[in-house]
């Protein structure tokens, strides 16, 4: 960072991993090796993006950052399997990255962390793991339960697909700068395809007013179709549940079985 005059841009959530120590955490935990197409986002300085290339078929290193492109440039320049992005990832077609990503592995940006992992599971088919470093709320929410406090939407939309485990903390002090907030790593499995877009957008309708009842808060959604609350408390009540459930008591396979029975396009 001295050598390059580099300065890390709040607005962009720039926290730069300075421990070597903790690449070796995360290539374990992602079990990175030569079949593997792996995408970082958020490259910064390139630390760990080499140690990826090493290991990898092929590596995807996306960076918002221009200014970090003769950092980057360095550090991948011995590898020839590397793809570098100078893109904002959460408005990048992912889907087209060739060859396609298997695994997503990074220290994510903690502004776009949770919806970039969320959008990736649809968006990218082949990835069978995500291994990232992420801020401790993030990581706690998408391996949330149901019925407790952190279950949102979050949790829901990521466990419709994936299985979702706060792997271990990660010290503040391997971050320049510190950062004011604790981190984890977080990984999760493939377990199942993603759902379409209706159970998607059922799910987050139904959490968007979290202290409503769920047909209630289906009911105030931009658009929503004439009859949707008693449609919402019927199919509900076919399945066992309470006409007043509230979305935080239902799994993420119950809002599922729910858009099926609603007659929705999961």
């Amino acid at each position: 960072m001295r050598e390059g005059g580099i300065k890390p841009k709040r607005d962009l959530g720039q926290n730069f991993l300075i421990d070597a120590n903790m690449l070796e955490v995360v290539a374990k935990e992602a079990d990175v090796g030569p079949g593997d197409t792996v995408l970082e986002v958020g490259g910064g300085l390139g630390i760990l993006s080499e140690h990826l290339a090493a290991k990898a078929a092929h590596l995807h290193v996306v960076e918002i950052d221009p200014g970090l492109e003769g950092a980057l440039t360095e550090a991948i320049e011995p590898f020839d399997n590397v793809t570098l992005h100078f893109a904002d990832a959460m408005h990048m077609d992912l889907g087209s990255l060739d060859p396609e990503p298997t695994k997503l592995v990074a220290n994510l940006p903690y502004g776009i962390a949770a919806p970039l992992i969320l959008d990736s599971i649809p968006a990218l088919p082949k990835c069978q793991i995500w291994v990232g470093m992420v801020q401790k709320e993030v990581g706690d929410r998408l391996a949330a339960s149901p019925g407790s406090k952190t279950y949102g939407a979050p949790s829901a939309l990521a466990q419709l697909a994936c299985k979702v485990k706060v792997v271990r903390p990660v010290s503040r002090t391997v971050f320049r700068p510190i950062p004011n907030v604790d981190s984890v790593i977080v990984r999760l499995d493939r377990v199942r395809p993603a759902t379409g877009p209706a159970v998607r957008a059922l799910i987050r309708e139904g959490f968007a007013h979290r202290r409503k009842a769920l047909a209630r808060s289906l009911s105030l959604a931009p658009g929503a179709a004439e009859g949707i609350r008693d449609r919402t408390r019927a199919a509900l009540e076919e399945m066992g549940l309470p006409a007043d459930a509230r979305a935080e008591t239902l799994g993420p396979q119950q809002f599922v079985e729910l858009a099926e029975r609603m007659g929705l396009d999961a």
